[in-house]
């Protein structure tokens, strides 16, 4: 019997490995490989057209010399401190306000996360439109109240607000996390803080919140990861302007790449970039022990935490 056990979960096992095969493949083939040769193209100069030259470290000494990239890295660095912040408070205020038993919530839900599902090219043409400041309807609804709107895209000083204006828009996916997270909150918290008198203030700060940092950090986490790569938006509607402030870091790596031809120097900075995220991820991975609450098992009415 034992025998026949081990021989049926050898061929599930076989099976699944069947079934993970194409992945694997995929994987190595558009993943793994690409990331070798781009590893190893940081070490040389190449242009498309000509052999790869050995240049060892020059074109990292390049990179961080060059002024551009200061402000490229600055640019990312506002939307990872400015807009990531952002955009978590108001994904969380919608779930919070969507987690409530109104009528018709189904259709709420489903308006908010719309936005997330609108393809990227889709919604910059689109805000493209919102933000002109002669016809667009955000400077028309601001007149309509006595306010002069702003250039937005063609200033210097509104462009990157009007990039964070856009993430926020588009919360709905971070909304959909933290209303799963809300609804894995049991319930006999909020009915026991009710009996001790705790009002929706005090129950969101002791009970909510506290509960809800596992989804905060995984947020916040791969917000951070999805700020450094912003660069569709800023290809389709501003191409790094107006005075390279909305030059992204992977916007700056595109145009080395694919308008100057330095495949070699635009290596080097992806292998800049990586370590940048990695980073920010380690950094968060190695403080969330002192706010992150993780609820490992249930014994009983009490929930044991870690």
């Amino acid at each position: 019997m034992e025998g026949k056990s081990r021989t049926i979960q050898s061929k599930e096992r076989r099976a699944a490995y069947l079934f993970l095969l194409p992945w694997i493949i995929g994987f190595f083939i558009f993943y793994f490989i690409p990331i070798l040769i781009a590893t190893a193209l940081g070490f040389y100069e190449y242009s498309i057209l000509n052999p790869p030259r050995f240049v060892g470290l020059a074109n990292f000494v390049d990179v961080f010399k060059d002024s551009l990239f200061w402000t490229s890295l600055s640019n990312s660095f506002y939307m990872v401190y400015i807009g990531v912040p952002l955009q978590i408070l108001a994904g969380l205020s919608v779930a919070l306000l969507l987690n409530m038993k109104v009528k018709g919530l189904a259709y709420y839900r489903a308006i908010y996360y719309l936005p997330a599902i609108v393809p990227m090219v889709a919604s910059a043409i689109l805000w493209l439109w919102m933000f002109n400041p002669q016809f667009g309807y955000i400077n028309a609804a601001l007149s309509f109240i006595g306010i002069q709107g702003p250039e937005w895209l063609g200033s210097t000083v509104w462009a990157k607000p009007a990039f964070i204006m856009m993430r926020v828009w588009a919360a709905g996916a971070t909304m959909i996390i933290y209303l799963a997270g809300l609804k894995n909150i049991p319930v006999q918290f909020y009915e026991a803080a009710e009996l001790d008198g705790a009002n929706s203030f005090q129950k969101f700060l002791r009970i909510t919140l506290p509960l809800l940092t596992p989804t905060l950090f995984f947020t916040s986490l791969t917000g951070v990861i999805f700020a450094f790569q912003i660069f569709t938006q800023a290809y389709i509607m501003t191409g790094g302007g107006p005075v390279d402030s909305t030059m992204f870091l992977v916007y700056y790596l595109y145009d080395s790449a694919f308008v100057y031809f330095k495949m070699g120097y635009a290596c080097a900075i992806t292998l800049i970039l990586f370590f940048i995220i990695l980073a920010f991820s380690l950094f968060q991975v190695k403080i969330a022990p002192l706010w992150v609450h993780y609820e490992v098992g249930r014994r009983g009415d009490k929930w044991q935490k870690k």
